[in-house]
């Protein structure tokens, strides 16, 4: 079996905590995954809905890179659509510097039609506002003055006075669901990140080492800087001493987190995501990982060995799973599972 590498993932969805608390014991986690091994810290970004008490994922990574010195760390993602490029090519330089190097660039436009439509952002545009800005910010991270003229951003000989530590840029991240978007992710090289079922994910994930191959000598690849992309898949993940008690754990938080996950969708009376985020999807596909190390370990075998990803991010603090058992099951999963796949990174 190939080498896997493991990073966290996190929404930071509201569950029974005050905010300020849930901040503080993320930045904890954070701490604890570090010294566990783990890769890197991915955040999302969300609106108007509690299953994002960080809707702004650098303030909240600014805080996370002076608590840690080696996980690299990025948002997946930033939504494109909501943010001024010119503006958000600041805080990236700003981020990676603060962070010593270790900004993962995460960008997207926005899963949720409801999030841009409080902002004013028509969904069907979303695509090709998220195109510009995404050319505007490469080009701002890159070049000593920029110009650029497009149907949606206008810069004339603007001055960029921040460039990122990491040159280029920071290291590219996509996150995609349709097949279509997966040639032009691969093509130019991001790297790939999925949520679903294993069995979902072999295809594009074949198509994409498939389309990656044919194109890494491409010379105007966006993420040529990035040798060796990460092809990824997000697993909740429970690790408890007994199978009972982990199922115990994981229901009761995911009958919260289902509701903050899908709250948005529902308001506006929109069924349509039910069934993806469903009990019997989690259970029947596996899309959360829960039991003893050994349990947990036969389904990460699976899923790796079905999916044919590289890397997988974990979520362990989610719904109302307490801080001190997100901390063990995160410690029992480093300790006891991470080792029978890959080598710890940092340990």
């Amino acid at each position: 079996m190939s080498e896997v590498t493991f990073g966290l993932f996190d929404w930071i969805d509201r569950g029974g905590a005050p905010v300020q608390q849930l901040y503080e014991e993320r930045l904890q986690l954070v701490e604890a995954a570090e010294a566990a091994g783990f890769y890197a810290y991915h955040l999302a970004e969300h609106h108007a809905t509690p299953l994002g008490m960080a809707s702004s994922p650098g303030l909240f990574l600014a805080a996370a890179a002076q608590r840690t010195s080696r996980i690299r760390l990025g948002p997946l993602v930033y939504i494109l659509p909501l943010y001024n490029p010119l503006r958000l090519v600041e805080e990236i330089c700003m981020l990676d510097h603060l962070s010593g190097g270790r900004l993962e660039l995460g960008v997207g436009r926005g899963i949720s039609p409801y999030e841009l439509g409080y902002f004013g952002v028509d969904d069907a545009q979303s695509r090709s506002i998220f195109d510009e800005a995404l050319a505007v910010v490469l080009a701002g991270l890159t070049q000593d003055r920029l110009t650029f003229e497009g149907r949606h951003y206008r810069y004339d000989d603007v001055p960029m006075e921040l460039r990122p530590l990491q040159r280029p840029y920071p290291p590219l991240w996509y996150p995609a669901q349709s097949p279509e978007s997966v040639g032009d992710i691969a093509r130019h090289g991001f790297n790939f990140v999925r949520l679903g079922p294993a069995a979902f994910a072999r295809q594009p994930v074949a198509d994409y080492w498939k389309t990656w191959t044919e194109h890494r000598q491409d010379p105007d690849r966006l993420n040529a800087h990035v040798a060796a992309p990460r092809v990824g898949i997000v697993r909740q993940v429970v690790v408890a001493d007994t199978d009972e008690e982990a199922a115990a754990v994981t229901q009761s938080a995911y009958r919260v987190w289902n509701h903050s996950i899908l709250k948005l969708w529902h308001d506006h009376d929109d069924h349509s995501r039910d069934a993806q985020f469903g009990w019997e999807m989690a259970t029947q596909h596996e899309t959360i990982l829960f039991g003893t190390p050994a349990r947990v370990r036969e389904q990460l075998g699976r899923l790796i060995e079905v999916s044919g990803c590289n890397y997988v991010l974990c979520v362990f603090a989610w719904g109302t799973i307490p801080h001190d058992l997100a901390l063990r099951s995160m410690r029992l999963f480093a300790d006891e599972v991470m080792p029978a796949f890959s080598e710890r990174v940092g340990a």
